[in-house]
């Protein structure tokens, strides 16, 4: 045996000494209080249906119950704020969109938490669309035919979005710089009014999460021309990405659990591994796409790497847009 095989040997039965032995230090950290998963937002919206789907299948695994605590206000923030202050004996965690880890910290000034330094990242779980509509009433059928009817109508040429300051609101600002169109971005109070007026024909277009246009398209109440992810949606499967209609544009949103930064090191890994495998559940899949979303499997790692290269796509798009709250 030569002496490079050798050390090689040796480095890699340390690394498996240490992945055991982490392995092992894992499965001793235990939980004796219930998990609290903090939810920004009202019940029944997707963010809720994520966090209770997940947190069912926690309670067995971890042997405790599993509660998810709905906190609205502040569009996800409040939340935020209070997962921040949780004190290291506690179990808790955030379910957050990027409006919140995201978004947030780069337009509002008085957030008082940083969301980098006051969490930890632990798990990426699922991903979503964004879905460009239009009313059944506009005569198109087609992306490049939407835009060429935007600029020969520029006063008409609004997009309603289902808030100011979402996703959506920049996704459509994307579009419009991408296709070098002057839109007009309307933030709605929500999904449902958006809807209503995009079917009545009271604004033209629309730009929201996949899961609440989708019903509506396949209702015939409004017509999906393309859709943001980098591929096709299954649930969408005749309705083209913009790539491919196109408009060299693609962007999704996600739902990430976050941990306390106050939270040991041990535990955070311990749940990390713990969701992991509730993602890896063929139960837990099929409700996913039952709810009409896309279910991810992801290490701590992967969800640190997905955050940061996220950051680095849409930093510079909510800057140059100007968007103050």
């Amino acid at each position: 045996m030569t002496r490079r095989l050798a050390g090689m040997l040796a480095i890699a039965g340390l690394a498996t000494a240490f992945a055991t032995g982490a392995a092992a230090q894992q499965q001793q950290v235990k939980f004796d209080t219930p998990l609290h998963i903090v939810v920004g937002y009202a019940p029944g919206g997707a963010t809720d249906r994520v966090a209770r789907i997940v947190g069912d299948k926690l309670t067995s695994r971890l042997g405790v119950p599993v509660v998810v605590d709905n906190k609205p206000g502040a569009g996800g923030r409040l939340a935020a704020q209070q997962v921040k202050a949780t004190p290291a004996s506690q179990n808790v965690l955030m379910l957050a969109n990027p409006a919140v880890m995201v978004v947030a910290p780069l337009v509002f000034k008085d957030n008082n938490y940083d969301a980098e330094r006051d969490f930890v990242p632990v798990s990426y779980v699922n991903d979503y669309n964004f879905a460009l509509a239009v009313s059944p009433t506009l005569p198109v059928r087609e992306l490049n035919h939407l835009l060429a009817w935007m600029r020969a109508n520029p006063n008409q040429a609004n997009v309603g979005v289902p808030a100011t300051g979402s996703l959506p609101h920049f996704f459509g600002l994307m579009v419009g710089e991408k296709a070098k169109v002057q839109t007009q971005v309307i933030g709605y109070r929500g999904s449902a009014p958006l809807l209503n007026d995009v079917i009545g024909g009271q604004v033209p277009v629309a730009v929201d999460t996949e899961d609440v246009a989708v019903p509506q398209h396949a209702a015939g109440k409004l017509r999906i021309l393309a859709i943001s992810g980098a591929k096709r949606s299954p649930f969408l499967p005749d309705v083209p990405t913009f790539k491919e209609a196109g408009l060299d544009l693609a962007a999704t949103g996600w739902n990430t659990f976050f941990a306390p930064a106050t939270m040991p090191k041990e535990k955070a890994e311990r749940l990390a591994v713990v969701i992991r495998e509730v993602m890896q559940d063929p139960d837990t899949q099929r409700k996913f796409k039952d709810s009409g979303m896309t279910p991810v499997v992801s290490t701590q790692a992967q969800t640190a790497a997905m955050l940061k290269a996220y950051r680095a796509q849409w930093a510079p798009v909510v800057q140059k847009s100007g968007y103050q709250p």
